[in-house]
């Protein structure tokens, strides 16, 4: 299975341009995968003023232009996308990410884990960690600031994920070295699509993106990164299913070895002593 990243400088507030850019660079002939994965707001752009401004810029999943003609190009190129997008649902707008394929939509899941002015703007997701079966993989999505709480990977884990695809704007410099550690704990493949560029918007705190694209393997190996500028497609052939190996040792697996009844705080239960 070939799965692959695109990262680039979306342009704020030109949502028809960077889809056509996207739509572009998915094209190229030599650039054939069976999964590609694009950064978070990867068409609205990311530092919104203010709620009335993202649900300006927000659309309605699936009915909305651009996720109608990313199911198009998936269709025509028998491939499958993950794209972050600004959603609109009744009076709520969220972050979220899509995945769809050739027959359509597939899944859909709304960013639980607001980052800074996120919070400001965005209705935090009602939706849980789900798992979609492809065909060649089972996939589960996460979007950016999901990365710094563990349990965000290890329920995709348990769910069954082969791969985790990670829509991502990213400002800290931390996320790229701490996936690596969530594939190793968590025996699963990782794509995080970043972007690159910066925002600065209305007096606000210019916000530069630190790129790092980057693809790791089930066991912790980064397979391919991109720099921490410029536009970058990479694509790599991996064998999902290596995920469902969680031998680490002959006597030790990543999820069975778990004893979760002295995990009891993590649920807001006294622990076990």
């Amino acid at each position: 299975m070939k799965i692959a990243f695109y990262q680039f400088a979306p342009e704020f507030g030109r949502g028809g341009e960077n889809l056509t850019k996207i739509i572009s660079a998915l094209s190229q002939p030599a650039f054939e995968a069976d999964l590609y994965v694009l950064p978070e707001l990867c068409l609205s752009g990311y530092q919104f003023l203010s709620r009335e401004e993202a649900l300006a810029h927000a659309e309605e999943i699936p009915a909305g232009e651009s996720c109608q003609e990313f199911i198009r190009h998936c269709r025509e190129r028998n491939c499958y996308i993950v794209a972050g997008l600004c959603e609109r649902a009744g009076d709520d707008v969220f972050n979220t990410s899509i995945l769809v394929g050739p027959k359509g939509l597939i899944g859909v899941y709304r960013k639980i884990h607001l980052f800074w002015d996120e919070k400001k703007i965005f209705s935090p997701g009602d939706l849980p960690f789900g798992v979609w079966d492809i065909g060649a993989a089972r996939i589960g999505m996460m979007i950016c600031f999901d990365w710094i709480f563990p349990e965000a990977a290890r329920s995709l884990a348990l769910a069954g994920a082969d791969i985790i695809c990670h829509p991502v704007n990213l400002v800290l410099p931390f996320c790229q070295q701490a996936m690596i550690t969530r594939c190793l704990e968590n025996g699963i493949y990782a794509v995080t699509a970043n972007r690159v560029g910066f925002e600065e918007r209305g007096g606000r705190d210019r916000l530069t993106f630190t790129g790092g694209s980057q693809i790791v393997s089930s066991r912790g190996d980064p397979l391919v990164r991109a720099g921490r500028e410029g536009e970058s497609l990479q694509i790599i052939e991996i064998d999902p299913l290596r995920a469902r190996e969680k031998m680490i040792t002959p006597e030790n697996h990543i999820l069975d070895d778990r004893r979760p009844r002295f995990y009891r705080r993590l649920y807001g239960e006294g622990e076990e002593r």
